[in-house]
């Protein structure tokens, strides 16, 4: 009777064991996925924060066409999720732009602008992107 109880003993501790080991391993690959979904996410942002970027020097890029003395510059324009603030200054379009969500990001041109036109012909020398 005695040998019967150390064995049922002895197999519910290994039983015991198997489930924590067991239980240890699910949490573990749950924790990998949570932070592989954060990643993603904030990748997806720091994408978007960069698409706005790249709409402030499209937009800077239309208005030298059609003015290639433009100068001014634009302050918290609204673009999709964001906003971006693009400054001109020697030959430098630089565009920063931030999310709604707080990601940022910035593209710097270094830009000929032809006199011929308008519109006038616009050359890329450069092109930095979160420099």
């Amino acid at each position: 009777m005695q040998v019967r109880r150390a064995q049922s003993g002895s197999v519910l501790l290994i039983v015991v064991v198997l489930v924590a080991l067991l239980a240890a391993t699910v949490m573990g690959h749950l924790q990998v996925n949570a932070e592989e979904i954060q990643l993603m996410q904030n990748h997806i942002h720091e994408v978007q924060a960069l698409a706005v970027a790249e709409a402030g020097l499209n937009d800077a890029l239309a208005r030298l066409r059609a003015n290639s003395h433009w100068t001014e510059g634009i302050t918290n324009q609204p673009f999709g999720q964001g906003t971006y603030t693009v400054t001109i200054q020697d030959g430098t379009i630089a565009s920063a732009a931030t999310t709604l969500d707080g990601f940022s990001a910035r593209m710097e041109a270094d830009v000929a602008v032809s006199p011929d036109g308008p519109p006038h012909l616009i050359r890329i020398d450069e092109l930095r992107i979160n420099p």
